[in-house]
């Protein structure tokens, strides 16, 4: 391979070269220095050269010298003037001198600048396009001269893939990856190479390599592959160029990173100088680290890996490769090197003939003005990067990501979300999604913030989609990507109105993240408690973030929950104003302490949220909200005296307040005397006044008017028409109070509750008095909600679901509130009487009467009590003697009695609750008729009990009796059962003990069969030790049994199986042991019985059927033999053979016979 490796590239250059120079003495022989030494003027040499009429390759060899030394503008000169010095001969001379200007040209065009950016251009500095053109020409005119010249057929296929580099490519997506133009230049290289490669015989390695290199330009990587693995097959010790780095990149394109890695490691290996190699293993070092988050331990060892082991070498190696500068501009924009940053960028893009390296380094450059705040030249180098790789439908999405976030921070949101849109249909990448998600999401928040009643449906649905893709890509182990705060915060606002539970969970992700950011240095000590812990850290985190959780937890009545993050919160601000001076911990108390006091408020703890409210107010005395509770709570806890003094107090004092005058009007309503008349109601006046005064818009107050009007009609006469016009026209006064309020806030759901009441009960539209009421309820956590749901189900005859919802909203902390107890009371009086229920109408007694036992004075109560005592005394009488029994009778008629009596007693009142005569006229009936049926039905169903009692006792102990009987039976089957299983478990115990002696027998047979073999097989080695004695063969007949058994052929033949000595004789000796039967081989010019050989089979007269099977796992006899003679039959001897066979298969053996070998010596 020659002195030094690799082998360089000029290695055949003399150092120095001798010209013979004419004089008149005769020629002297001028050296001319080629190494260091040379000149760097070639005008004297080259007219030295002209003048002594040098041979070409003279001229050849001093500007291939040049070029070695990296003097290829003088190599060209050169050249150049040696073209024109042959140009006077042959024009075949020329061939080899225009191919080495072509080639000339062709490496300054890798080195030459494709574009030169900012600043005039120099005069002397020419482009990729100049040499282009000029190496073009010079290949036209060697093809003039010869365009079959072998040499030009590599050097135009090099040309054409320069030239196809320096085309755009494709701006269209689909799969075609490259323009037209370039997809037909490439087919001219690979048609050029090919002819390289014809002309060649197959043999030219760049020929192949450059075919090579056009199918991965094409995108043909399996292809390329093939023919890079070929080239590298054919000559491994091809390092300049390396086949290695194609092959790598190759599984680089294909997906296969590590592959690639190790290709380019092992050309790293055998040229530790390669700068190509270098620079690929530290993109691919990068390539790891950017699959890992900061945070991991392997990704700083990796970058430190792909700086310090390859970038930096390569740079040293060579500082204008392009894609060193352009990796390495990359590393420095990370370090925010930005005058590193311009010059290694601007050289990758001048130099590189590759579009992505170009694209990278315009994307570095966009990136350094991006943040240095140069919004015009970011959005200008963004637009370059991405055309360099195609732009449009295709291009660079990193480029096309940072032009839609400088349209961001021009206010350009619509520009930005044209771009994001189109990335996402080229590529779904989660950064797009973000920041889209998000601008969707800000138009739904300004909305929000401005109480603008514009539609903004659409964008909420966008910003879900697109935030809640990320999410999900979160989950997804292969995509390894981060949770992001900002995305899960944006979602749980988004959330928020429809979907709380779900917003929530974001807050709880979000804590959860915070909780992991916690440096192990600020855990608390000794706290091994796993709750106590977290609510110890959580005291770390941002006060806000508990809070709005806190908040939530509330709306869903989870207040302890709620109680304790507000208090968590409370700490947090304490110990965030001593990490951070700067944050406004006093607002963010104030907020949290009302929140905590509406907490206690709500849980009944009315005490300590007093204290909350007054501490409050001891810092802020203005704090109105504060002073409203604070008012309230006194209300409830001092109804008569001080409760109602402080809220008049509260509404002088502020009377210009909407909030105060709310509360006012509440009040009023709950102490006003009731009025028929609307002008004349109180509570109407004031929201009035409220709604002229301050704020026509006050949706409190046009919701109590809507209200007002609801009750007043619900309680107007209906006796003539000109009554139910009248009532008529009050709800729909009241229908267009809250029709008002809907108008300002969709979302209202007192509002939609008072409409479905109106449809309810005017319309009698019940369907859809139950659609509105559903959807409120999902809303609206109050009992009222549940309590009409009940009225309506109850209307349409749905009792089990009017239960159901008069049940919930007496969960509602009402479990002393009559009115819902007498509601429950009426349906189930309703359904008993419906379903004809004795047990439903008992039911409906018991609520009544807990209603009654809250308000003994209230005369409609004890109304209902009677009521339904009457109603149950009617269904007792009229249910037949199956139906009912003797105490149910006797119960119903002391029921009726006290409903008379009740009746009695409610007709004597001043107020009574229906006309005087109606409740004494249903006594009278009690008494007159009632109280008569019920005696009657006592009589009968006393008579049909007592004429049932022995037919019930007859039917009682049939009863027994066949339950004694079906135990019985069980019993016995119990028994049976028990019995079989004992059975079965002794025969599975003598099963076990009958195979345990047959186990114990077939070891001792084999024990027994084991010493018979040993004993076999010392004999047959006393015989045949004694044969190697020597001495003549003995007759047959005076042989004896041994000599006969170890009788066996001298020639080495292998010794057949062994004898099988016969069960009950071991111990013997041979003469004592009884001789076992014999069978005499066939003779051996014996015709074969059938057609084929291997129909004759001998064997043992005594044992048939056993001389062909094996003994000891030993295979098939047939597997061991073989046949020298086509015609000789097989022989399969029997392992119980005696010493006559032994002597027979020894003589047998000598002859060339075939004997079945023993398979213990086959295994040696």
């Amino acid at each position: 391979m020659g002195a030094s490796f690799p082998p360089a590239r000029y290695s055949r250059v003399p150092p120095t070269i001798t010209v013979a120079v004419a004089e008149a003495d005769g020629p002297i022989d001028v050296e001319i220095a080629l190494d260091d030494d040379i000149q760097d003027d070639p005008t004297e040499l080259c007219t030295l050269l002209e003048n002594e009429n040098s041979a070409k390759t003279t001229w050849v060899t001093v500007a291939i010298a040049y070029a070695k030394h990296k003097k290829l503008d003088v190599a060209i000169e050169v050249l150049t003037k040696s073209n024109t010095v042959f140009a006077r001969g042959r024009a075949e001379d020329r061939l080899s001198i225009l191919n080495g200007l072509c080639w000339l040209y062709l490496l300054k065009c890798r080195e030459a600048p494709r574009m030169v950016i900012d600043g005039h251009p120099n005069p002397q500095s020419r482009t990729k396009d100049f040499y282009i053109q000029a190496a073009t020409s010079v290949l036209n005119d060697a093809s003039r001269i010869s365009p079959s010249y072998p040499p030009l057929f590599l050097a135009r296929g090099v040309l054409y893939l320069l030239r196809s580099s320096l085309q755009a490519p494709t701006t269209s997506a689909g799969t075609n990856q490259m323009s037209s133009e370039r997809m037909e230049t490439l087919k001219q290289a690979a048609k050029c190479f090919e002819d390289a490669l014809r002309s060649s015989g197959g043999k030219n390695l760049m020929a192949k390599m450059g075919k090579a290199r056009v199918n991965y330009s094409m995108g043909k990587y399996a292809e390329a592959l093939k023919a890079y693995q070929n080239v590298l097959e054919s000559s491994p010790e091809l390092i300049d160029p390396d086949p290695r780095i194609g092959i790598g990149c190759c599984f680089w394109q294909l997906g296969f990173k590590d592959d690639a890695a190790g290709a380019w490691q092992r050309s790293l290996d055998l040229n530790p100088k390669s700068k190509i190699a270098l620079v690929l293993l530290g993109v691919y070092n990068f390539h790891r680290t950017a699959q890992l988050p900061p945070s991991d331990p392997g990704f700083l060892g990796l970058t430190k890996k792909a700086m310090s082991q390859y970038i930096a070498p390569s740079f040293q190696q060579d500082n204008m490769y392009p894609l060193t500068c352009a990796t390495l501009g990359n590393w420095y924009v990370v370090r925010k090197a930005f005058d590193k940053v311009d010059v290694l960028s601007k050289r990758a893009i001048e130099l590189t003939d590759v579009g992505a390296v170009a694209s990278d380094g315009w994307y570095q450059l966009a990136r350094k003005e991006h943040q240095q705040d140069n919004t015009a030249k970011a959005i200008d180098y963004y637009t370059k990067a991405d055309q360099a790789r195609g732009g449009d439908d295709r291009g660079y999405i990193p480029a096309k990501f940072g032009s839609a976030q400088m349209r961001v921070l021009m206010q350009d949101y619509d520009g930005a979300k044209f771009r994001l849109e189109k990335i996402l249909q080229q590529q779904p990448t989660l950064e797009a999604q973000i920041l889209l998600g998000t601008l969707y999401a800000e138009d739904v928040f300004a909305a929000q913030a401005n109480n603008s009643q514009e539609d903004k449906s659409s964008e909420l649905k966008k910003a879900l989609k697109y935030l809640e893709d990320v999410s999900k890509a979160w989950k997804d182990p292969k995509k390894k990507a981060t949770p992001d705060q900002a995305v899960l915060l944006n979602l749980a606002r988004l959330y928020e109105a429809d979907h709380p539970d779900k917003s929530l969970k974001c807050l709880e992700e979000v804590e959860q993240m915070e909780l992991d950011g916690i440096p192990e240095e600020d855990y608390p000590e000794d706290i091994e408690d796993e709750a106590l812990l977290k609510k110890a850290l959580r005291e770390l985190l941002p006060p806000q973030l508990l809070n709005n959780m806190a908040c939530f937890h509330y709306q869903a009545e989870r207040f302890l929950q709620a109680r304790e993050l507000f208090q968590s919160a409370l700490n947090a601000c304490v110990k965030a104003a001593g990490r951070d001076e700067t944050i406004d911990t006093d607002a963010l108390v104030t907020s949290i302490s009302y929140n905590l006091g509406r907490t206690y408020e709500s849980e009944g703890m009315l005490d300590d949220a007093k204290g909350v409210f007054e501490s409050l107010l001891e810092r802020h005395p203005d704090y109105i909200d504060a002073r409203i509770r604070l008012a309230y709570i006194i209300l409830r806890q001092n109804p008569n005296d001080e409760g109602p003094a402080a809220v008049s107090k509260l509404f002088k004092e502020n009377d210009d307040n909407v909030e105060v005058r709310a509360l006012y009007g509440w009040y009023t309503s709950k102490s006003k005397k009731k009025t028929l008349n609307f002008a004349d109601d109180q509570e109407q006046r004031h929201y009035k006044h409220t709604l002229q005064k301050f704020d026509k818009h006050d949706r409190y107050s046009l919701t109590g008017m809507g209200n007002i009007s609801l009750a007043i009609a619900r309680e107007m006469r209906r006796d003539t028409e000109q009554d139910k016009e009248k009532r008529r026209k009050t709800y729909e006064r009241a229908v267009e109070f809250f029709d008002k309020v809907l108008q300002l806030d969709p979302k209202n759901a007192y509002a939609a509750q008072g409409i479905a009441i109106a449809l309810a009960e005017d319309k009698k539209d019940y369907s859809t008095a139950l659609q509105i009421l559903t959807k409120v309820k999902d809303t609206l956590k109050d009992y009222t909600v549940f309590m009409n749901l009940g009225h309506t189900y109850c209307e349409i005859k749905q009792y089990s679901r009017a239960i159901e919802n008069y049940e919930a909203a007496l969960a509602k902390d009402k479990a002393r509130d009559p009115t819902i107890l007498a509601c429950l009371g009426r349906v189930w009086l309703l359904r008993g009487k419906h379903e004809k229920s004795l047990p439903a109408m008992k039911t409906a007694l018991d609520y009544s009467q807990r209603a009654l036992d809250l308000a003994p004075d209230q005369i409609h109560f004890q109304f209902n009590v009677a009521f339904v005592g009457f109603q149950i005394a009617l269904l007792v009488y009229s249910l037949n003697d199956a139906q009912r029994t003797l105490a149910e009778v006797q119960a119903a008629a002391i029921g009726l009695d006290e409903a008379i009596e009740s009746f009695s007693a409610i007709a004597r009142s001043p107020n009574p609750p229906f006309p005087k005569n109606d409740i004494e006229q249903r006594a009278n009936m009690g008494r007159n008729t009632m109280r008569k049926q019920l005696e009657r039905a006592l009589q009968s169903q006393q008579k049909y009990e007592e004429q049932n009692a022995s037919k019930l006792q007859q039917a009682r102990e049939l009863r027994e009796a066949e339950a004694r009987k079906r135990e019985e039976q069980k019993q016995k089957e119990m028994e049976a059962a028990a019995e079989r299983n004992r059975k079965r478990i002794e025969e599975h115990q003598k099963l076990q003990e009958r195979d345990r002696e047959y186990m114990e027998r077939r070891a001792e047979e084999e024990r027994r069969r084991q010493e018979l073999i040993d004993d076999s097989e010392l004999r047959r080695t006393e015989r045949s030790a004694n044969r190697k004695k020597g001495g003549k063969r003995k007759k047959k007949g005076e042989m004896d049994d041994s000599e006969t058994e170890g009788g066996e052929s001298d020639d080495g033949e292998r010794p057949r199986r062994r004898r099988t000595t016969a069960s009950g004789t071991e111990g013997l000796t041979d003469e004592e042991r009884p001789r076992q039967k014999k069978r005499k081989l066939e003779r051996k010019n014996k015709e074969p019985i059938g057609k084929y050989k291997s129909a004759e089979v001998i064997v043992d007269s005594d044992s048939e059927g056993e001389a062909d099977l094996p003994i000891d796992g030993s295979e098939s006899a047939e597997e061991g033999l073989a046949a020298p003679r086509p015609r000789k039959a097989a022989r399969v001897i029997s392992e119980d053979e005696d010493d006559d066979d032994d002597e027979a298969g020894s003589r047998k053996a000598q002859n060339g016979a075939d004997v079945a070998m023993d398979d213990d010596e086959e295994d040696e």
